[in-house]
């Protein structure tokens, strides 16, 4: 077997490659990546402030603002007062993010479903299957970096 750095490496590159491919499947139309980003994290945490995000995203909270505020204006987000503390506003997805997510997470499922029926044996598939949930423990590792 290769050398751990090695399989790092190409995993990596492997991930990235199928990440830009499926972002060629689902173009963003008018946003842009960061920001679809955002509604992705919204969309699956629930409300967030602008500081969760930016934490998030590992960015400044002033850029994270910057791109907040294009996203309401979009009518993608709505703000209203944290519960916990009114100072703080929680962003929360409108109905047209929920459509716009719905039918972009549709067009990546699709090409990626068709993409592995084609491409994929009935033996690959199932290997391809069972790397599935070794590649989310590697994804949800909170192991620090050394």
């Amino acid at each position: 077997m290769k050398d751990i750095l090695g399989m790092a490496a190409e995993l990596r590159q492997a991930v990235g490659k199928l990440r830009r491919r499926l972002r060629e499947e689902a173009p963003g139309g008018e946003l842009t990546w960061s920001q679809i980003a955002v509604l992705g994290h919204i969309a699956r945490n629930g409300p967030m402030t602008v500081t969760d995000l930016a934490h998030a995203e590992g960015m400044r909270s002033q850029s994270m603002g910057a791109i907040v505020a294009a996203l309401q204006l979009a009518g993608m987000l709505r703000g209203e007062p944290d519960p916990q503390d009114g100072r703080k506003t929680q962003y929360h997805c409108t109905p047209r993010c929920d459509d716009f997510i719905r039918a972009n997470r549709a067009l990546r499922d699709d090409w990626l479903a068709t993409t592995i029926d084609h491409e994929l044996s009935a033996e690959e598939q199932q290997l391809l299957q069972g790397a599935i949930g070794l590649l989310q423990r590697i994804a949800g590792s909170t192991r620090p970096r050394q």
